[in-house]
């Protein structure tokens, strides 16, 4: 590259640097409060000018050296003014200290250098001084200029947006032009020639902003931050090493050199996308900056917005479950939780995983472990229960918890100071030491998502009891028809017994009308909820459902029956859990083709009857099952109510036993229903 274009190139950028700064000058006592731009900007025109003018004028590389080093310098103490302005009240973070005092060492470390090679010039001199160290000056520029916009409030961004691109984009040409110089010896003649024109295209960047800005902007440090610097220095010297490595390998690597070159700077660059994206190494180090430079472990203001922004995503009402045990996880880096939530028998079954299948049981009421989540409100760790189990006397942990190795921390979700529920992590990828900040900020975000949980509940329970108000209201008018109609048949069977012309005719139309009154008043007591209170007896399994089977006797797809186990007795009322088992059964042949077959098995399981009801149907997805099967009002049939299953569910739990259900598209289902046998034969078996 010529002298020439050198000498016009840098003179440009001396000439857009000067001109701004005279106009700063010129305006300083109309704008007593503008940001003090002028001194930085003089004295890069000075350094670009000298640069300039070097070839031409004859200059000593002395003066260059140091008018650039006088340039960062300015520089870094127009940022450094910024970043030290922190509110009052704001006590000055020690991280910030560091980046300070790191800044000065590097200052003062160049200007030693690069004196003593003005003094004694050498090679090793040069290569430190003229290359590696303005290569970390860059960097610290860069983190600087970062540091100084993030911290910057939002609303002030607009004003020094076009500062910092400037700025950043000149640190960012340095960095490439000294990190080359770094890898070849000596930077590049093409890219020296191009800084003077590259300064002069930031130099109206940095003009603009004056224009915008009428303060200088206090700033104030975050968690964030302090993660994101970080990580950009630690990917900057991480960066400088790996290419400093690269060059001796391709020194002194003979003929081979040049292709290790290459493939080392290519796995370097793999290993480091593996590190920035891997979860658990931002865990730890999230874990390792609040530990050690901040007073408070989290950011508060930053978590809560997190916590409530992933807590009320999503469309209303759908996996407020899963969204909450997700929002809490995230606060300690878990990446899996299991929820459990209070029936209303008052009993805790599992309501929704995150990323945790595995984890299921339930407790009852009166469960230790619930009177003691009540009265103390305590967040458990696990891992100090289990390696010392004395150190909670007063709680006793049902095994599927204490024992899974997974568990690490037990929340109660309280609601008005009453246990809606519970929620299990598993170990924090960042292995976060738990401690009372932890357990503060885990129980009060449990009290909010416990609060959205109550909510779901209660918008269920008024949509459940809206949709029985217009079913009651419905039947209402069913009720008024069929009494009509049952009066009119009685009428009529009043009046036909006054023709008694053909005995047999009037007869058969007599049983006929008798039947259907019959079957009428029936109905409609039932409807009018006047049925005979039901009564609980010991039920034989295996004659019920003889009889549900041969009900359905007449479809063209017959079902099956399957009796491993004879002679065991439950307890409920005969005529409603026939009208269950059938209905299950019903659904089953109705799902099936002609083809198909359904399947009705009983068998035992050590203190429960087991009822299968197998078919080769349709059969649903997961969603269905999961969202709609078991609920109100909800039916895949065109003319069904859809409380049916709702029904079955709700009598089956009433009897103390549990339905559950297996399917898949085009597969099939499997309806299985579990019911306790009689005391009687639980002690025979016992």
């Amino acid at each position: 590259m010529s002298l020439a274009a050198v000498t016009v190139s840098y003179g440009i950028g001396a000439l857009a640097f000067a001109i701004p700064a005279l106009l700063i000058v010129l305006q300083r006592s109309a704008r007593p409060e503008a940001p003090p731009l002028a001194l930085p900007m003089a004295v890069s025109a000075l350094w670009l000018l000298a640069v300039s003018l070097q070839q031409p004028l004859g200059l000593g590389p002395g003066l260059v050296v140091l008018s650039e080093l006088a340039r960062n310098a300015v520089w870094f103490g127009f940022l450094a003014r910024g970043l030290r302005r922190l509110r009052p009240d704001v006590e000055l973070s020690p991280w910030l200290r560091q980046i300070l005092l790191g800044v000065v060492l590097l200052i003062a470390l160049s200007l030693t250098t690069q004196l003593a090679y003005l003094v004694a010039p050498g090679p090793r001199l040069a290569y430190v001084g003229l290359i590696v160290l303005p290569t970390l000056m860059a960097v610290a520029g860069m983190v600087l200029v970062e540091q100084f916009y993030r911290n910057a409030r939002v609303q002030d961004r607009w004003g020094i947006k076009f500062l910092c691109l400037g700025l950043g984009g000149m640190y960012a040409y340095d960095f490439y032009l000294y990190a080359e110089g770094m890898l070849f010896g000596e930077p590049s003649a093409i890219a020296w020639a191009a800084r003077g024109l590259v300064h002069a295209l930031a130099a109206p960047l940095i003009w603009l902003s004056y224009g915008r800005l009428t303060q200088f902007l206090p700033v104030a440090i975050s968690h964030r931050m302090v993660f994101h610097t970080i990580t950009l220095v630690g990917a900057g010297v991480y960066l400088l090493l790996m290419a400093a490595a690269g060059y001796y390998i391709r020194v002194f690597g003979g003929e081979w050199g040049e292709l290790l070159q290459y493939a080392f700077l290519f796995g370097a660059g793999v290993l480091l996308m593996v590190v920035v994206f891997s979860g658990a190494a931002r865990a730890r180090l999230r874990v390792f900056l609040s530990k050690h430079f901040f007073r408070y472990r989290y950011d508060y203001r930053e978590e809560w917005l997190r916590f409530t922004r992933l807590l009320t995503s999503g469309e209303p009402g759908q996996q407020v479950c899963e969204r909450s045990i997700e929002a809490i996880a995230r606060l300690v880096d878990s990446p899996a939780g299991v929820l459990w939530l209070r029936r209303e028998d008052g009993t805790f079954h599992r309501a929704a995983y995150w990323n945790w299948s595995d984890l299921s049981g339930s407790l009852p009421a009166d469960a230790p472990l619930v009177r003691f989540l009540e009265q103390r409100q305590w967040v458990i760790n696990l891992d100090e229960y289990r390696s010392d189990p004395s150190s909670l006397a007063d709680v006793e942990l049902p095994d599927w918890i204490a024992q899974n190795p997974r568990a690490w921390l037990l929340i109660p979700m309280l609601w008005h100071d009453r246990l809606l529920g519970f929620m299990v992590l598993e170990h924090s990828l960042g292995k976060l030491r738990f401690d009372w900040e932890v357990s503060d900020l885990l129980k009060t975000a449990a009290r909010q998502a416990a609060t959205n949980l109550a909510q779901m509940q209660a918008a269920e329970a008024l949509t459940v009891a809206r949709q029985f108000e217009s079913f009651n209201r419905a039947a209402a008018f069913v009720v008024h028809d069929i009494k009509n109609l049952v009066a009119q048949l009685t009428l009529l069977l009043a009046n036909a017994q006054k023709h008694r012309h053909n005995p047999e005719f009037q007869d058969d139309m007599l049983a006929t009308i008798e039947s259907s009154v019959a079957r009428m008043n029936r109905m409609l007591a039932k409807l009018s909820n006047r049925s005979e209170h039901a009564t609980s007896g010991e039920v034989e399994l295996a004659g019920l459902l003889q009889e549900v089977v041969a009900s359905k006797r007449g479809y063209g797809l017959k079902p099956r029956l399957h009796l491993a186990h004879t002679g065991l007795h439950v307890r409920a009322d005969r005529e409603r859990l026939a009208r269950v088992l059938g209905h299950l059964v019903q659904n089953a042949i109705e799902a099936t083709p002609y083809t198909g077959r359904v399947d009705v098995k009983l068998s035992r399981d050590q203190h429960h009857a087991v009822i299968e009801v197998e078919d080769t149907g349709t059969g649903m997805d997961a969603a269905f099952i999961r969202d709609k099967l078991f609920r109100p009002f909800v039916s895949t049939k065109g003319t069904g109510m859809g409380v049916g299953t709702y029904e079955c569910k709700t009598y089956i739990e009433e009897l103390g036993g549990d339905i559950g259900v297996t399917s898949a598209p085009g597969q099939g289902s499997r309806f299985t229903v579990r019911l306790p046998l009689v005391s009687q034969q639980v002690q025979e078996a016992a």
